[in-house]
């Protein structure tokens, strides 16, 4: 750590197993899944539901979440390339996620299961979100391994220097000829841009988010409508990442109906709304009408 910044130059690798390198995005990202695993089993065991059933919604949301991290990063953020070359879209291991299409994932995911399980869908979803913000906090620790989805430039003494980022080199280092060697990287890390540490900020929310959801869900779960808690994860998550993008680099140039707008921003507005109406349903705000035919089935 230096004055104003502290030095991030953490190996994205964590081992070598050959020539195939484990990444820690990787190892975060399946920790996130087995605890949340553990969690909803443990959550839906005491509510009677069997194991087998449990294990096949784990299945149904795995395959949803991961595909719809993918198509969401391809179709959201680059369309024009990875409608081009459609094969592109497979190579995972390349990288490119996008949460916003996971959440979608998730929706169409336990949709198809309550369907095919005739299990009330809200309250399912219910119960998935009560784990979605640990997932989310250990995906961003790995994004903060991998030196990706970082912010803009920051003053603040807490700002992170990316070292694994060589476009944040400044060219002013051409200043320090003969003053330090251009090979000391004690002495070059004075060049680079110190930035928000957004991974950071996002995970500490979300597992704050992730206490504060669990005390909530086991006081009012039982009293609240289906849907209802599902609403006000919806609501405070995305609002939380409308906010939090102002703090970030922008990962795609858009140019939507205003400048002021970026693309995270715009697909955060339909699942704030979407928040709002399942918490309106869930306090009556609405008349009853078509919005009851959400649940298929009943939850208990």
């Amino acid at each position: 750590m230096t004055l104003l910044s502290i030095v991030w130059d953490v190996d994205p690798v964590m081992f070598y197993i050959g020539e195939r390198g484990i990444r820690w995005y990787g190892f975060l990202l399946a920790l996130g899944f087995l605890i949340g695993y553990l969690i909803i089993s443990r959550v839906m065991r005491k509510e009677g539901h069997p194991q087998e059933k449990i294990d096949k919604l784990a299945i149904f949301v795995i395959i949803g979440v991961v595909v719809g991290l993918r198509l969401g990063h391809c179709l959201f953020y680059n369309p024009g390339y990875y409608l081009s070359n459609p094969l592109e879209i497979l190579k995972v291991w390349e990288g490119g996620l996008a949460s916003h299409g996971g959440a979608a994932g998730i929706l169409l995911a336990v949709w198809l299961f309550s369907r095919r399980y005739k299990m009330n869908y809200l309250g399912i979803l219910d119960r998935i979100a009560l784990i979605i913000p640990f997932a989310g906090g250990m995906v961003r620790l790995g994004n903060l391994a991998n030196s990706e989805i970082f912010g803009i430039q920051t003053s603040l003494p807490w700002g992170f220097k990316f070292l694994r980022n060589r476009g944040d080199l400044q060219p002013a280092i051409d200043a320090a000829t003969g003053h330090c060697n251009t090979t000391d990287l004690t002495c070059l890390t004075q060049f680079w841009t110190a930035r928000h540490p957004t991974q950071l900020y996002e995970a500490i929310f979300y597992f704050i988010m992730f206490i504060v959801f669990f005390i909530v869900f086991k006081k009012f779960i039982k009293k609240w409508k289906e849907g209802t808690f599902l609403g006000w994860f919806v609501f405070i998550l995305f609002l939380f990442r409308y906010i939090i993008e102002y703090t970030k680099v922008d990962q795609v140039e858009f140019s939507g109906w205003t400048e002021a707008i970026r693309m995270g921003q715009l697909l955060s507005i339909p699942f704030i709304l979407l928040g709002l109406f399942f918490m309106g349903r869930g306090y009556g705000w609405f008349k009853r009408g078509k919005s009851e035919e959400l649940g298929v089935g009943s939850w208990e």
